[in-house]
C-alpha cells in the first residue's frame, strides 16, 4: 500500500487512506518503526484548522497509545513548531494533521523525527509495510492525549532571528494567516514585537482555510496593502510552512526573489556555506544568474521542498527553498517556515534600510513558457534521434541563457516542456519546435 508522498500522507479526509481504520493503523506503524524497544515513546502532534483534524488526531493517538506512545497534543500550530518541538523538547517523533494549502475537505499527515526532520524513504516504507501487514491490529481503546500549550518555546527560538521591529516599527504590515495554522500566533507574536500588523484570514471556521486567502491567493492580499497605505504584505498557506510577499505597490514577491534577498545578506555576514544555494528544478533562470554574477552557486533538486532539504543536510548548506515560499534556513530548521521566513526579510529590510521592492529588484525574471505533449507511454524520448537533435538545438540556441526542462508528470501521461530564455517569442517558438516532434514520435 502506497500512502507516503512528497509531502507526507495526503487525500480527502474519511477516504482511504485518511479513515479511520488506516489512520489508526499508521499510529502504531509509525511506533514500531521510529522506536528502538525502549519506553515510553513520546509523540507531539499538531494541526491546522480544517475540521477533519479533530477526529484524525483521535485516531492518530488511538494507534500511537495501541503502540505504547505518550501523545502530546500541542494543537493547532504551524508545521514548523512541531518540527522545533520534536528536536528540541525531547519527542521521539512529531506529526502534522494538515494538507498545507489543499481545501479544506483535504487532509493529510506529515512526520518528523526527533531531529526534527521528515522521514527518510526507508522509514516511510517500514510504515508502509507494516499497515498492509493483516497480522496485527490496533486496539479499540481511546488513546489518551496530554493537551498543552507548548508555543511558547518555538517563539523565543523565533525571536533570535529578529527581537524587535526596529526602523520598521512605524510601518505598517499586512498580514494573511490564510484562515490556518498561522491565525492565532502570527499577528499576536509580530505585533509582540513592535510591528503594527494588520491582520487577514484569521477568522477560521474549519471550512475556509486557503479559501480566497493565504499564499495561494495573493489578490486579497494586494488589495489590502494598496487600501491601506501598508509597507508590504506576508502571506502564509494554510500550515504556516511557507511565506511569499507582496511589496508597497502590490508586486508579488516569490520564493525566488526571497532566496536572492537571503542569499546576499547571509553571505554579507559569512553565513553562507559553500557560497551555495539549494533551489528545485522549477526555480527561474534569472535566480541562478543573478546569484552566478554574485558569487553564489545554485545547486538543482526535484520538485518538492524534502528534496531540497535532503540535498541541505547532505552537503551542509545553509539556504534552500521553492518559488512557493518554502523557505529553509538550516541555522532554524531543516523546514519551511513561514514565519522564520518573514522574520528574516524583515530583518534584511531592518538592516539594510532598503524597502521590499528595492530589494526583490535585484531579480530579473525571465519570461517561461510551458507546454504539455500527451504521451502513450513513458519511454526513453532523448534515445529518439529527431528528438534529440531538436533538443540539442534549442539547448545550443539558449547558451547559457536560458533553460530547457522536460519531464514526465507525476500523475498523467504527459511530457512537460519548460523553456526559459531572454525573448518570449523565440523561446515560444522553440517549444512548439520540440513539442511538434515529440507528437509526431511520441503521441
Amino acid at each position: 500500500m502506497k500512502l507516503f508522498g512528497t509531502d507526507g500522507i495526503r487525500g480527502k479526509a474519511g477516504v482511504a487512506p485518511l479513515e479511520p481504520a488506516t489512520i489508526a493503523r499508521v499510529g502504531e506503524a509509525l511506533v514500531r518503526s521510529l522506536m528502538d524497544g525502549s519506553t515510553p515513546h513520546r509523540f507531539v502532534i499538531g494541526r491546522d484548522t480544517r475540521e477533519s483534524g479533530d477526529w484524525i488526531e483521535r485516531e492518530l493517538a488511538r494507534g500511537l497509545t495501541s503502540g505504547g506512545a505518550t501523545v502530546v497534543s500541542a494543537g493547532v500550530v504551524p508545521t514548523p513548531a512541531i518540527a522545533y518541538l520534536a528536536r528540541t523538547e525531547g519527542f521521539d517523533a512529531g506529526l502534522v494533521i494538515s494538507a498545507s494549502h489543499n481545501p479544506y475537505e483535504d487532509n493529510g499527515i506529515k512526520v518528523f523525527g526527533g531531529s526534527g526532520v521528515k522521514l527518510t524513504a526507508a522509514l516511510e516504507a517500514s510504515v508502509e509495510r507494516l499497515v498492509a501487514d493483516p497480522s496485527w491490529s490496533v486496539s479499540a481503546e481511546s488513546g489518551t492525549i496530554d493537551r498543552r500549550d507548548l508555543s511558547r518555546p518555538y517563539l523565543a527560538h523565533l525571536e533570535q532571528i529578529l527581537d524587535d521591529a526596529g526602523s520598521l516599527a512605524a510601518v505598517p504590515i499586512v498580514v494573511d494567516c490564510a484562515n490556518g495554522a498561522t491565525a492565532a500566533m502570527a499577528p499576536a507574536f509580530l505585533s509582540s514585537l513592535g510591528f503594527d500588523v494588520r491582520p487577514i484570514g484569521v477568522s477560521p471556521d474549519g471550512r475556509n482555510i486557503n479559501l480566497d486567502c493565504g499564499s495561494t491567493h495573493l489578490a486579497g492580499l494586494a488589495n489590502e496593502v494598496l487600501a491601506t497605505g501598508a509597507g508590504l504584505g506576508i502571506a502564509f498557506d494554510g500550515d504556516g510552512d511557507r511565506a511569499l510577499f507582496v511589496d508597497a505597490a502590490g508586486k508579488v514577491v516569490d520564493g525566488d526573489a526571497v532566496l536572492l534577498i537571503a542569499a546576499l545578506q547571509m553571505k554579507k555576514e559569512g553565513r553562507l556555506p559553500g557560497d551555495t544555494v539549494v533551489a528545485t528544478v522549477m526555480s527561474n533562470i534569472g535566480l541562478e544568474l543573478a546569484l552566478r554574477d554574485r558569487g553564489i552557486s545554485l545547486v538543482r533538486t526535484g520538485v518538492g521542498d524534502k528534496y531540497v532539504m535532503e540535498e541541505m543536510v547532505k552537503r551542509g548548506y545553509a539556504l534552500g527553498g521553492e518559488q512557493s515560499g518554502h523557505i529553509i534556513f538550516a541555522e532554524h530548521l531543516f523546514t519551511g517556515d513561514g514565519l522564520a521566513t518573514a522574520l528574516n526579510v524583515l530583518r534584511i529590510m531592518v538592516r539594510s534600510g532598503r524597502d521590499l521592492a528595492d530589494l526583490a529588484g535585484e531579480l530579473v525574471t525571465y519570461p517561461q513558457v510551458l507546454v504539455n505533449v500527451r504521451v502513450k507511454q513513458r519511454s526513453d524520448y532523448t534515445q529518439v534521434p529527431a528528438i534529440a537533435t531538436v533538443i540539442d538545438r534549442v539547448e545550443r540556441g539558449l547558451a547559457g541563457h536560458g533553460r530547457l526542462l522536460i519531464r514526465y508528470s507525476g500523475t498523467e501521461p504527459l511530457l512537460r516542456i519548460m523553456l526559459e530564455g531572454q525573448d518570449q517569442a523565440e523561446i515560444r517558438g522553440w517549444a512548439a519546435d520540440i513539442a511538434a516532434v515529440m507528437k509526431e514520435q511520441l503521441a
